[in-house]
């Protein structure tokens, strides 16, 4: 094996760290080491402004989650549900967001890679199947993601033919167009990909691109709800029940997949695997357990409750109740709730467009990257370098996807999420394992009154996501026999 292995004082023979990524900007690394000293005297304000400027993982996992699998989940939860279903993203952020904070503090605590964690202390088979289940994933995922890029490039420019001409042109387009948009996206995600794997200012860098693509995408969505709101369209009190948890539950099937593809979405067994390695890239420690939950609730957490929700109460207050929220929606149709705000239909399915194409890329650029890391860690190579670079290219053959987009649309990105969803357990019973072992942690192994709160937090979020998977292989079932 090509690892670079670090010892533990035991002798035991663990995977620790990613020096391959941490070693071309230690100066770097020692000074934000520093400055986290110099914070920890300081009031809870000053050190989470510090925390946000220098964030970065929790933004990669916001920029996977905010997919295709998302924002389709949103659109058609406002669209079909009005403002009912409100609080099923945010419930199911809350539950991943346990989780990852546990795998957070159990990474930072030990630097012993996920992986080499989970095969050494929990099971080598569970180990196996959580980075096959990621890789799986990931694969599956990439496909709408392409297909939505495509499709909403293809409906941006036939809004500028439409402008231009006054007319609309065909509803078809040749296959060969989409093909060729989606091989330009791949080639941006993949150099934008790539630099990640330059070393610490390559990560940061990358980490701001992504930042900032998340930030685009909320400001496209938040504009929609805050002409609405100006033009007294938002329901507000029907808007504040549809926040309460399980205020309402769909009784039909296509309801229920919707809300559980909302849930696989919402964080998925490929972002699990991928958390980890993010923060070790970033070269983070002990010390940095207070910023990382918090750049999970602030580069995470947040974003991810403000594009989700902007998404369905701009459905709800625009599409709900109308013949274009019937059946599959499509990228024109979608973009109308940005004209019916107030913008033309230009600026609107510009805008709508912009939106998704910023999650589409943000999502395809993130899944190669988790990509890279699992596949590492399947063949046994060390991340970085040319290797780790073509282990990014694994799911790039998704961008076949767009040959899926003239029959099933933006629908494309329902049955995959809900699909996914169904992995999500592997992780999350592997942490919670991992949380209890006195072997892994060590004298870190949380104790008494905090390892209660854990274990019911932990616990709760390990039987939504249980329930959530039978479910679904239930309707697998049904589907089949």
């Amino acid at each position: 094996m090509e690892n670079q292995q670090n010892q533990s004082s035991k002798g035991a023979d663990l995977v620790r760290g990613l020096p391959m990524f941490t070693a071309a900007d230690p100066q770097a690394l020692a000074r934000e080491k520093a400055e986290l000293a110099e914070l920890a005297g300081k009031s809870l304000g000053q050190r989470w402004k510090w925390y946000f400027s220098r964030g970065g993982p929790g933004w990669l996992q916001s920029a996977m989650t905010l997919g295709g699998g998302s924002a389709m989940a949103s659109l058609y939860l406002g669209s079909q549900y009005g403002y009912k279903l409100l609080w099923v993203q945010p419930l199911a952020m809350a539950v991943g967001i346990i989780m990852l904070m546990a795998a957070s503090y159990q990474t930072l605590s030990t630097g012993i890679r996920p992986f080499d964690a989970m095969k050494r202390f929990v099971h080598p088979g569970l180990a196996w199947a959580w980075v096959l289940a990621t890789l799986l994933s990931t694969i599956i995922w990439h496909i709408p993601q392409y297909a939505l890029a495509a499709g909403v490039i293809d409906d941006m420019g036939r809004a500028v033919i439409k402008a231009s001409s006054g007319t609309e042109p065909a509803a078809h387009t040749s296959i060969w167009v989409l093909i060729g948009i989606a091989v330009v996206v791949l080639v941006v995600s993949t150099a934008i990909t790539w630099n990640y794997g330059k070393g610490g200012r390559g990560v940061r860098l990358y980490e701001k691109m992504i930042k900032f693509m998340v930030m685009i995408l909320i400001a496209a969505f938040a504009i929609v709800v805050i002409i609405s709101a100006v033009k007294g369209k938002i329901e507000f009190r029907k808007m504040l029940v549809g926040f309460i948890p399980f205020s309402y539950i769909p009784d039909d099937p296509k309801g229920i997949e919707k809300v559980i593809a909302a849930f696989g979405a919402a964080v998925g067994i490929n972002m699990t695997f991928l958390f980890g390695y993010s923060l070790l890239a970033r070269g983070w420690g002990k010390e940095h357990r207070e910023m990382s939950r918090f750049d999970l609730i602030g580069g995470m957490f947040l974003p991810f409750i403000f594009a989700t929700g902007f998404i369905v109460i701009a459905c709800a207050c625009t599409l709900y109740g109308t013949a274009a929220a019937e059946g599959r929606i499509s990228p024109t149709s979608a973009g109308r709730l940005f004209a019916a705000a107030g913008l033309t239909d230009l600026g609107g399915r510009f805008l709508f467009g912009l939106g998704i194409l910023g999650m589409a890329l943000s999502t395809i650029t993130v899944h190669m990257l988790v990509s890279g890391f699992a596949a590492c860690e399947l063949f046994g190579v060390e991340p970085g370098g040319i290797k780790y670079k073509l282990f990014c290219l694994i799911p790039a053959p998704a961008f076949l996807g767009v040959l899926f987009w003239s029959r099933y649309g933006t629908y494309i990105a329902i049955p995959t999420s809900a699909a996914c969803a169904v992995l999500l357990p592997i992780a999350y019973i592997g942490w919670f394992v991992l949380q209890n072992s006195k072997k892994y942690l060590s004298d870190e192994k949380p104790i008494g009154g905090k390892a209660a709160v854990w274990n019911i937090a932990m616990a709760i979020s390990v039987i939504v996501a249980v329930a959530a998977a039978v479910i679904k292989l239930i309707d697998f079932m049904r589907f089949f026999f």
